[in-house]
């Protein structure tokens, strides 16, 4: 195995041959997040690519995330490390099951999570973030919304709006992993520590939560608070990034499990490698790509109108 110091070299001087800009989800191993140009969530990366000056976006997440970054910035080559870093929710809807559904609710709006396939979010009418989901969801004209494909999520939504809210089966096995019993243990050890959840969370976690955030969300409310503790529900990934923000803070993972197998798949070695032979580049048909879009870009118009 290579020295540290030495692949990281090697992978910014193939950056700046390559004109490239790294991206990091906040779920990604810590020295992945160390040698990024940016670190975020999965849609305010794909925004941040947009504005680069760059050939090459090398996305360090998970494959509906790099498809998001083909579909707003189509003139760049989009490359994973890892082909095979997939998203367990993504993957439990599939175009034919959500066509089954609206034939099932011909009178819904289809609301999609970001955390899906292009094909997925090609089908809907409007995406959404974990961040602005109840927004999204309150802007619509209609009493009905299929939401897809996040179950927990959708049930947050539907406690914050007086629109009937019908859930897909989906839901992310790291964040439903997380237990009620989980918090109370880590309350007992922490008693003065907030509690900070993500919404794709079970509903019971979420009832007994401090505050309800995305990443995002989390990462904002942290610099301002007065508080000096916090438990943390989401991917423990997230808590490099908190602590490296906040040095006078405290951080606890809700959950030593809380880890998503897929996002750990990329590692130094693997950014090195996609970099070196421009592999994995990933790709979406236009097609596909231009309804895609409509989707996210009605998404982006609601923030831009208010």
């Amino acid at each position: 195995m290579q020295d540290k110091q030495i692949i990281i070299d090697k992978i910014n001087k193939l950056k700046k041959q390559r004109n490239a800009v790294i991206l990091a989800h906040n779920y990604q191993r810590d020295e992945v997040q160390e040698i990024a140009d940016f670190i975020g969530d999965s849609l305010g990366l794909s925004q941040e690519a947009v504005k680069q000056n760059a050939n090459v976006i090398l996305f360090c997440g998970v494959h509906f995330m790099a498809e998001s970054a083909a579909i707003l910035s189509p003139d760049k080559t989009v490359l994973i490390p890892e082909i095979d870093s997939g998203c367990p929710m993504a993957a439990m809807v599939d175009l034919e099951l959500l066509q089954k559904a609206k034939e099932e609710y011909p009178d819904a709006v289809v609301v999609c999570y970001v955390n899906t396939t292009a094909v997925v979010k090609a089908e809907c009418d409007i995406c959404c973030t974990s961040a602005n989901a109840v927004e999204v969801v309150n802007s619509l004209d209609v009493d009905e919304v299929l939401f897809v494909p996040d179950k927990n999520l959708a049930k947050y939504v539907a406690s914050h709006t007086n629109k009937t809210v019908i859930p897909l089966e989906g839901y992310c096995p790291t964040h439903h992993s997380i237990m009620v019993s989980d918090i109370m243990l880590m309350k007992e050890k922490h008693p003065n520590a907030e509690f900070l959840a993500h919404p794709e969370c079970r509903p019971d976690v979420l009832e007994i939560a401090d505050r309800v955030f995305s990443t995002t969300g989390m990462t904002d409310y942290v610099k301002g608070s007065q508080s000096k503790e916090f438990i943390i529900g989401t991917e423990n990934g997230l808590l490099y990034r908190l602590q490296m923000e906040n040095s006078d803070k405290k951080f606890y993972p809700a959950s030593e499990y809380a880890i998503c197998p897929d996002m750990k798949m990329i590692t130094l070695e693997t950014v090195l490698h996609s970099l070196e032979k421009m592999e994995y580049v990933v790709s979406v048909p236009e097609d596909v790509r231009v309804r895609a879009k409509r989707a996210l870009d009605r998404m982006l118009e609601i923030k831009r109108s208010r």
